[in-house]
């Protein structure tokens, strides 16, 4: 079906806000889900949302949480997500890394008993709109073996990072693994197959059906060196921030799963280029490096999504039918009527 980007978040805000959640933090899920769908990210849009909302009523994730400061110091601090949704808790961590990098020149924001936060990338607009260096980094449930392992110990761990380059922000976003495992999710609620080197059944089988490979192993990117890139995410997220590593996180696809807590660790870095640059010119190199992409034909990563801050009510969302109708169902049982283009489903 067709929508729009409003009629997205609108859905999406009031269904959280149904389910429990306060105006704030249902308003930064809903612009990071309709954000992700608007960057062409389905695996982590409104995809999801049903997953949230049955995870909020098995008690597995907390509606009513609220983010608390555990400590601080100039140039760091440690809060704790109460087990709710993350994507209210990174954005705040990003915005509270920028203040604290601009006037110190780095910060480091931990965000420990968390939840799922969707497309790392977003997070990284606060600190590229304030001329910082941002960096995300995240985990999740263990899907992925070590090298000649069988048994999963590390996560998808996803990282972001965005450059303040000109014209245009870099803005890297990407998992460990070959694939993030919402876009095998997507494929599984699409009726898809998925390419062969993605992933591998229960039984360490290489498969294409999404279904055995939601329920088994992902490949790590890179063979052995994806997975030691992996562990340095790990290390600094459930590692380090914690309370939980991959191998205690409750997979949020997992039905059986819904009423376990999560509590996934983020980590926001933010960092000052004109505080690490020895001449003052490190602008002026940014921006030729990244022309130097260009010449050569490429483009600097990032460059085809908008800023969310471009991105106009009006723009046009496809959503798949499936989806679509089980939304509009879901808000119906939880008294919400459906905006714009889902009320006439």
């Amino acid at each position: 079906m067709k929508t729009d980007v409003a009629s997205a978040r609108a859905l999406a805000s009031a269904m959280l806000r149904a389910a429990g959640m306060d105006a704030q933090p249902a308003a930064r899920t809903a612009w990071a889900l309709a954000s992700a769908e608007s960057w062409g990210r389905a695996s982590h849009g409104l995809l999801r949302l049903p997953y949230y909302l049955e995870r909020f009523s098995a008690g597995g994730s907390d509606p009513r949480a609220v983010l608390r400061l555990v400590r601080s110091t100039a140039v760091t601090a440690v809060l704790d997500g109460g087990n709710g949704l993350g994507h209210h808790h990174v954005f705040e961590a990003a915005t509270k890394a920028s203040a604290m990098a601009r006037e110190h020149g780095l910060a480091a924001v931990a965000v420990a008993n968390s939840g799922h936060c969707g497309v790392l990338g977003l997070y990284v607009e606060p600190m590229l709109d304030a001329g910082l260096v941002g960096i995300v980094l995240s985990t999740g449930p263990a899907v992925m073996p070590p090298p000649g392992g069988s048994s999963a110990v590390v996560s998808t761990s996803p990282i972001a990072a965005g450059i303040p380059m000109r014209p245009h922000a870099a803005v890297v976003d990407m998992a460990m693994s070959a694939v993030a495992r919402g876009r095998i999710a997507a494929s599984a609620a699409a009726g898809e197959e998925i390419p062969t080197g993605w992933a591998f059944d229960a039984d360490g089988v290489t498969t294409t059906d999404p279904r055995e490979a939601l329920a088994g192993l992902l490949a790590p990117f890179g063979g052995a060196k994806g997975f030691a890139l992996a562990l340095v995410v790990e290390s600094l997220t459930a590692g380090i921030v914690g309370p939980s590593l991959a191998t205690e996180i409750a997979d949020p696809l997992d039905g059986s799963a819904i009423a376990a807590p999560q509590r996934i660790a983020h980590l926001v870095l933010a960092l000052d280029p004109a505080c690490l640059d020895a001449d003052g010119a490190s602008g002026d190199r940014l921006e030729r490096l990244a022309a130097s992409v260009a010449a050569a034909g490429g483009r600097v990563p990032g460059a085809r999504n908008r800023h969310t801050s471009e991105i106009a009510d009006d723009d046009e969302l496809t959503i798949p039918d499936r989806l679509a109708s089980s939304l509009v169902a879901l808000a119906a049982s939880l008294g919400v009527d459906p905006p714009g283009s889902f009320a006439d489903r």
